[in-house]
């Protein structure tokens, strides 16, 4: 099968010809789709994240056709859609596990880093961690919602139930998912990007925004709660400057730059931050459910398999508006 494989950390993929995946106990062979390319894909290659197999096939945000089943398995078939998110597998025995929080285990294996992942033909993957996905959402469309929607709404969902403004930092794939659930949902988005990235800022309000700045401009109004998705740790400071009271900062991505020192006053008056680690199947059921009641539509820019090097580029520069696809088949 043809994929593109990660031989060294720091270096561009490689276009090969491989053995495609052997299937064991509980996993599905699936015909890869699409696969989105995710910022957590740029930390692994740029090797921010430190462990990952190494060759690896990366890939997380993945869509794909059901070619075989596993014995006794019914909730999915032969021919049915679908996704393969982040987290592969936990082990179901540590305490993290046992008490309902499984994106804390102690021995979990993840997609596209200890797993190959979706930059491939083909792909084999536990079905206990993969989501059936709807007639109703076109593959390529729905591969962003496999990470960018699912982690991006579980940080949505940290920020608390009664929240009535929210900011948003780094305007990617996953704000631009989150800002139309919360627009639905009543909420007043406040989106902040790169300095002088009109074209992102302009996105943010067409998508029902109501203001746009840098991340570095205070808003007009005081904030309930914030979304950090912008690996950039100098952000946080300014975040709390713009926090109410008691309001709740979410750093949301797997990997950020140091946090600055910044005076005890900007967290007082019971702000608080807090990280957003991984996910639970649970998340993605609920997810699921949301995106049926109040529909979302990603924004994509598409790239050929093969040109899997241009993507993330493209990604790491900020010139992907929405969300980066690779089409596979």
């Amino acid at each position: 099968m043809k994929a593109m494989v990660l031989e060294r950390l720091g270096s561009p993929l490689v276009f090969r010809d491989i053995d495609e995946p052997v299937v064991y106990e509980n996993q599905i062979l699936v015909k890869v789709i699409a696969c989105g390319v995710c910022r957590t894909d740029l930390h692994i290659i740029d090797g921010d994240l430190t462990e990952p197999k190494l060759p690896l096939i990366p890939g997380h945000e993945i869509v794909g056709e059901v070619l075989s089943s596993c014995r006794g398995l019914t909730d999915i078939k032969i021919g049915d859609i679908v996704g393969i998110p982040w987290l592969g597998s936990t082990c179901g025995q540590c305490k993290y596990c046992l008490n309902g929080r499984e994106n804390l285990c102690d021995k979990p294996c993840f997609t596209g880093y200890n797993i190959n992942g979706g930059y491939a033909e083909y792909v084999a993957a536990d079905y206990r961690y993969c989501f059936k996905i709807t007639d109703k959402l076109d593959p390529y469309h729905a591969a962003p919602l496999m990470c960018a929607g699912l982690i991006g709404y579980r940080s949505y969902k940290m920020c608390g139930s009664n929240i009535k403004k929210l900011g948003i930092y780094g305007f990617g794939a996953a704000a631009h998912i989150i800002t139309q659930i919360a627009v639905q949902q009543g909420v007043d988005v406040f989106a902040f990007t790169r300095k002088g990235d009109i074209p992102s800022q302009e996105f943010a309000l067409s998508l029902g925004a109501v203001w746009s700045g840098s991340s570095e401009d205070i808003p007009p109004q005081k904030l309930d709660a914030s979304v950090i998705f912008a690996p950039v740790g100098e952000i946080v400071p300014n975040a709390l400057k713009a926090l109410d009271k008691g309001g709740v900062l979410v750093c949301g991505g797997i990997h950020m730059s140091n946090i600055p020192e910044f005076e005890y006053k900007l967290l007082w008056e019971e702000r608080i931050i807090r990280s957003v680690a991984n996910l639970t199947r649970e998340d993605g059921l609920d997810f699921f459910k949301t995106i049926s009641a109040n529909p979302v539509n990603t924004e994509i820019v598409m790239y050929d398999l093969k040109d899997a090097n241009r993507a993330i580029c493209d990604l790491r520069e900020g010139r992907i508006k929405g969300a980066a696809v690779l089409k596979v088949s």
